[in-house]
C-alpha cells in the first residue's frame, strides 16, 4: 500500500527524477532554437493553464461563500426586525406603566394575595427586557460582521476574476506564439527532410527515459491495491473522452514506424484521468510527446499520457483511479488537441485496447 513508502524513499525518488530531468536536458542540447522556443512556450502555457484552473476553483468557492453570507445577512436582518418590534412594544408598555410600576402595584387596590405574584411578574419582565436587548445587540454585531465579510468576499472575487482575465490574455498570446513557432519548426523539418529521423529519435528518447525511470523506482515499494493492474484487462476506464485517430501498431512517418500507443483527439483542455491507482514517476516535457505524465502501477506496469497542455501532478504523488492528472492539449508538435496514451509492461509497449473497457 502507499503507506509502506517512507518520506525518505519519496525524497530519494524525487532526487532521482531530477537527475533524469538533467539527463533529458543534456540529451536534448542539440535542439534547434525553434525547438527550444516551442518547449519554453508550451511550459508557459502549462503554467498559465494550471493557474487559471486554480483561480476558477477559487472563484467557485468565493461565489458559494458569497451566496452563504448573503443568505445569512437576510436571515439576520429578519431577526433584527422582529427583535426591534418586540423591544418597541415592551418599551412602550413600560412607559405606559410609568417609571415606578412596582410602586403603582403596591398603591393600587390589589389584594395582598396577588401582590407577591404581580411583583415577581415585573421582575421577570425586567430580566426578559435585558435579555432581549442583549440578543438584539448580538444580532446587530453579527449583521455588521456578515456585511463586512460580504464586502471582503466581493473584493476577493473581483480580484480573482481579474486574475483569470489576465491569465486568459496571456494564454491567448502564448498560444498564438506557439502556432507560429510550430509552423516554422514543421517547415524547417520538412526542408531538411528529416521527419522520420526526428520521430525515430523521439521514440528512442522515450525508451531511454523509461529505462531511466525503471532504475529510479527499483528500490521503491510498488503500488499495491485490492485489484492489481494485471487483473483488469478490458475493464479499465478510458483516460479521456474523444475519438481514437491512430491505433496501436498503426503506421506513421510514411509507414516506416509503428505506433506504440493510441492517439485520441479530444476537446481543448479536456481532463485527462489516471486509469488506475498508482504513483507518478515522471511529469515533464519530452520532445515528440510534449508534456507527459508516467504512472507506475506496480508489477512492471506503467501508463503514459502525452501531449498535455498542463500537468497537475509531480513525481512521487499518489493518484487514484479516475483522478484528473492533466489537461489534454497540443504540446510536442500536435496540431489538434489530443492525448497520446500508452500501456507498458516491463518497459515494453502493450496494446491499450486489451486493457480499456469497450
Amino acid at each position: 500500500m502507499a503507506e509502506e513508502v517512507t518520506p525518505e524513499q519519496i525524497e530519494d525518488l524525487k532526487e532521482r527524477i531530477e537527475d533524469i530531468d538533467d539527463w533529458l536536458t543534456d540529451a536534448e542540447e542539440d535542439r534547434s532554437d525553434l525547438e527550444q522556443q516551442l518547449v519554453s512556450t508550451e511550459r508557459t502555457i502549462s503554467r498559465l493553464t494550471r493557474e487559471r484552473r486554480v483561480l476558477n476553483e477559487q472563484v467557485a468557492e468565493q461565489q458559494q461563500r458569497l451566496s452563504e453570507l448573503q443568505t445569512q445577512e437576510r436571515e439576520l436582518t429578519r431577526t433584527l426586525d422582529k427583535q426591534r418590534e418586540s423591544l418597541k412594544k415592551q418599551i412602550r408598555a413600560a412607559w405606559m406603566e410609568g417609571d415606578t410600576p412596582a410602586v403603582k402595584v403596591l398603591l393600587n387596590e390589589v389584594s395582598p394575595d396577588n401582590v407577591a405574584r404581580t411583583m415577581t411578574y415585573y421582575e421577570y419582565l425586567s430580566q426578559d427586557t435585558v435579555q432581549r436587548l442583549e440578543a438584539f445587540r448580538n444580532s446587530l454585531q453579527q449583521l455588521q460582521q456578515t456585511r463586512a465579510s460580504v464586502q471582503a468576499t466581493r473584493t476577493k472575487l473581483a480580484k480573482s476574476e481579474s486574475d483569470i482575465a489576465e491569465r486568459q490574455a496571456q494564454l491567448t498570446q502564448s498560444r498564438k506564439q506557439r502556432e507560429q513557432t510550430l509552423a516554422s519548426l514543421k517547415a524547417d523539418i520538412s526542408s531538411r527532410k528529416s521527419e522520420r529521423n526526428e520521430l525515430e529519435s523521439d521514440r528512442k528518447r522515450l525508451q531511454k527515459l523509461l529505462d531511466e525511470v525503471q532504475q529510479a523506482i527499483a528500490s521503491i515499494p510498488a503500488p499495491n491495491e485490492s485489484e492489481p493492474f494485471r487483473t483488469l484487462r478490458n475493464k479499465l476506464p478510458w483516460p479521456v473522452q474523444g475519438k481514437v485517430v491512430s491505433r496501436y501498431g498503426a503506421p506513421y512517418a510514411d509507414g516506416k514506424l509503428r505506433r506504440s500507443g493510441i492517439l485520441i483527439n479530444t476537446s481543448e483542455d479536456a481532463e485527462v484521468h489516471a486509469i488506475h491507482y498508482g504513483r507518478v514517476v515522471f511529469a515533464n516535457w519530452l520532445r515528440g510527446f510534449g508534456l507527459i505524465t508516467i504512472i507506475d502501477h506496480g508489477d512492471g506496469y506503467m501508463t503514459l499520457y502525452g501531449h498535455s497542455s498542463s500537468l497537475f501532478t509531480s513525481p512521487g504523488d499518489w493518484v487514484a483511479a479516475g483522478q484528473a492528472i492533466a489537461l489534454a492539449g497540443r504540446t510536442g508538435g500536435t496540431s489538434d488537441p489530443a492525448l497520446y496514451f500508452e500501456v507498458r509492461h516491463n518497459g515494453k509497449p502493450d496494446n491499450p485496447g486489451r486493457w480499456l473497457a469497450d
